[in-house]
């Protein structure tokens, strides 16, 4: 079965690391295309290239000030990513109690020897 394409899919969007410093950039608030650019070594085209597949997909919102377009995030985008990645908490908690009942064994072993 073929991938959906980039555009439309947030999780194909956000597999691309440049992508993803993007949006930890944008935490911090809104940022011109120049300043992204320069901030992640990359020509103007190149940012303005991912900032139109985030916005597409949902991440990244724009808007005019000026003259210059200011990009910033929105994390509602992230939703079925954070629904997704939330499905494995439970296995991590369990995995980690797990982990800390055995290193609790070890001790009374070792206090027991």
């Amino acid at each position: 079965m073929a991938r959906t394409a980039t555009t439309s899919d947030v999780f194909n969007a956000i597999a691309e690391p440049q992508r993803r410093q993007i949006l930890m950039l944008l935490r911090t608030g809104e940022r011109p295309v120049t300043e992204l650019a320069q901030e992640l070594r990359m020509s103007q085209p190149g940012a303005s290239k991912h900032l139109r597949v985030l916005r597409e997909v949902g991440l990244v919102r724009d808007r005019r000030a000026g003259k210059q377009r200011l990009y910033g995030l929105d994390a509602r985008g992230l939703r079925p990513v954070h629904e997704w990645t939330g499905g494995f908490e439970r296995f991590w908690n369990e995995s980690f109690d797990r982990l800390d009942e055995y290193v609790r064994e070890l001790e009374q072993e070792r206090q027991e020897d």
